[in-house]
């Protein structure tokens, strides 16, 4: 049975049928956001600078690597930055929850746990942003708060807009949902202080690349091997992510041959889905990874992948911080 997403990135039967729905769904998004603009609805503004990183589309476009790469620079550049997520997939029933490398993902979601991992910067997770971000400065010193996929959260404030378009996919059929896979309409890219497409997009300014890493072993993690190791062997390759595709054509182009096993995003993995019977080479993204490490075995890995901006990116980048901290001495 084919996935509803697959609707959206074609003009099909389907979406036409349900293009009055997202007509409705652009009216009540622009009459949401012009409620925040207006102060009839009020956002919260913290003591720190906050940067947002999300997309405008349903579905992955490499936002969390981006937002890893993001935490790593600032922390590089001398900044303290804690991060807030809505901790999706959590089935917690108490929040603002604090996210380390040791949470149960169950719980919090899978990338936060991913997130505090590769970052070890203070992670704070809940559905209410402002609530998690309070929360997150009351307990560290933090110099600067990234959300996490926040750019529809109008309810936090922010000073710094970034969206993650996928070049591959770019905004599907051009639709809001439910006929296609937009949050929010095209022009919202307009608004935003930097557009980023992983890998390449006319509607961006700048491109980021998916750096592939090692292979890192989930029952033994000192075990790592190079992806290119198993050239020519065949593998299962699972993927529980917004885009498995793009996963499964990284394994390819590494010259294995793939067995795929795409589930839906951020799908509660059981022991049972990786059993193989032939005891071959289990590949799975690092974000699968952390909800699968408690039943690991000897053939399960993990790929470990990083951003990498764009020079212009960073620049800019660089700039916009820049006169936050002008505006800052000068209030």
């Amino acid at each position: 049975m084919k996935s509803f997403d697959h609707y959206w990135y074609s003009d099909n039967r389907l979406s036409l049928v349900l293009l009055p729905l997202a007509l409705l769904f652009r009216v009540l998004a622009w009459l949401r956001r012009r409620a925040y603009r207006a102060g009839i609805l009020r956002s919260h503004r913290l003591p720190v600078p906050v940067i947002v990183v999300g997309n405008i589309t349903v579905g992955g476009t490499g936002k969390s690597p981006l937002v890893i790469w993001l935490a790593n620079w600032l922390s590089e550049q001398g900044y303290r930055p804690g991060i807030v997520s809505r901790g999706y997939g959590g089935r917690s029933t108490e929040w603002p929850l604090p996210v380390d490398a040791e949470s149960d993902p169950g719980q919090v979601g899978d990338e936060p746990v991913m997130i505090a991992r590769r970052t070890g910067c203070p992670v704070w997770v809940g559905p209410d942003r402002p609530a998690s971000a309070v929360a997150l400065l009351a307990e560290n010193q933090c110099d600067m708060v990234i959300s996490d996929d926040g750019l529809q959260h109008y309810a936090l404030a922010r000073d710094i807009e970034i969206a993650v378009i996928d070049g591959k996919r770019g905004v599907g059929n051009g639709h809001a949902l439910p006929a296609g896979p937009l949050r929010e309409p095209l022009s919202r890219l307009r608004q935003v202080d930097l557009v980023i497409a992983n890998g390449v997009s006319e509607l961006a300014g700048w491109g980021m690349k998916l750096k592939v890493g090692d292979l890192v072993n989930l029952a033994d993690p000192a075990r790592r091997i190079s992806l290119h190791e198993l050239r020519g062997e065949r593998v299962y390759g699972v993927a529980a992510i917004g885009n498995p595709e793009r996963f499964f054509s990284t394994l390819r182009a590494a010259g294995l041959s793939v067995s795929e096993r795409p589930f839906a995003d951020h799908y509660p993995f059981r022991a049972e889905d990786l059993e193989t019977g032939d005891g071959e080479a289990v590949i799975m993204t690092e974000k699968d990874a952390v909800k699968c490490a408690r039943f690991a075995r000897p053939n399960h890995w993990y790929l470990e992948v990083s951003a990498q901006p764009d020079n212009g990116f960073v620049q800019q980048l660089e700039r916009k911080l820049g006169e936050l901290r002008n505006g800052q001495e000068t209030a």
